[in-house]
């Protein structure tokens, strides 16, 4: 079982362009998405979160479902669902505006424990933001760590929501000692400061780097770089890529019988090509339809 936790929203995305575009609402949140595309993978998986009662929560819910996602570890709240305001640009990238008061996700409550058979655990995106959920997820990811757990990060950072950049760096540094896999965009390393190899020496056994189009990068404890191309794709929009990859990564980790830090050192140039290459083609199906459309098994191929 891979266990994702985080938070479920609703992405409010523009049906044409102008401030007053017509806006479609759809199923949401990093972690999410990262959920519903190792569903829809075959992975085993369970989403650890908290949503509303209202419709949009039973949408959500919903989604899960029919990816196949166990949603028995989902909080309930009364609250409303957190919603995303998209602004898509003329190359597909994505930008967002966030209404997060009081919404449900904010009071995820750190469970006792995790699934039976949990092998794995992702983390990432507002809900490491959002006070007091941050804290309890914080929590559920140094918990894990400490019991021999493997745990993927993905910062995912929404600037708007950081009111304290200085603070959140330092909290990020924080975390990585309790990470096995860190993934992030270079838009998101540019903008916590920092090296793979300063990130490698505080914990994580292997950092990917995600370069858009151009792809990935692995970066390893025995200093081993392994750069993939991306694969050439007309670009609908960029929504659930990068989500996309965290769960491509995790799929075919768990498909090679690697998750843990020792197995990460031994994949070596062949394991990490073929596996970044695996989500290098998962994330550009996603990014050739609209919105957070992860793809099935049988669209991607063999790892």
């Amino acid at each position: 079982m891979i266990v994702v936790a985080g938070e479920a929203l609703i992405d409010l995305v523009p049906q044409g362009t102008g401030a007053l575009a017509a806006l479609q609402p759809a199923l949401g949140g990093g972690p999410y998405n990262t959920a519903v595309a190792l569903g829809r993978l075959g992975s085993p998986t369970a989403f650890c979160s908290r949503t509303s009662y209202d419709a949009f929560g039973e949408a959500l819910l919903h989604g899960l479902r029919q990816a196949g996602v166990d949603v028995s570890a989902v909080q309930r709240g009364t609250e409303p669902t957190t919603l995303a305001v998209a602004t898509v640009d003329g190359t597909g990238s994505a930008a967002y505006s966030f209404y997060v008061d009081g919404t449900a996700d904010r009071f995820f409550a750190a469970p006792e424990s995790l699934p039976a058979g949990t092998r794995a655990v992702s983390f990432g995106t507002c809900s490491l933001v959002l006070e007091p959920g941050a804290t309890a997820y914080e929590t559920l990811l140094r918990t894990a760590a400490s019991q021999g757990v493997f745990t993927a990060l993905d910062p995912n950072i929404r600037t708007g929501l950081i009111p304290d950049a200085d603070a959140y760096r330092a909290r990020f540094k924080s975390w990585l000692p309790s990470v096995s896999l860190l993934k992030l965009s270079e838009e998101d390393a540019r903008w916590l400061g920092g090296t793979p190899k300063e990130w490698l020496a505080a914990g994580p056994a292997a950092v990917v780097i995600t370069h858009g189009g151009d792809g990935l990068t692995a970066f390893t404890q025995g200093g081993a770089v392994y750069p993939v191309p991306g694969e050439m794709v007309d670009v609908v929009d960029t929504i659930g890529a990068g989500d996309t990859v965290n769960a491509a990564l995790l799929h075919g980790l768990a498909a090679q019988d690697a998750l843990s830090a020792q197995a990460l050192a031994d994949l070596g140039r062949d394991g990490w090509t073929r596996l970044l290459g695996f989500a290098a083609r998962a994330a550009a199906i996603t990014c050739s339809r609209a919105g957070a459309e992860p793809p099935y098994a049988s669209e991607v191929g063999e790892l």
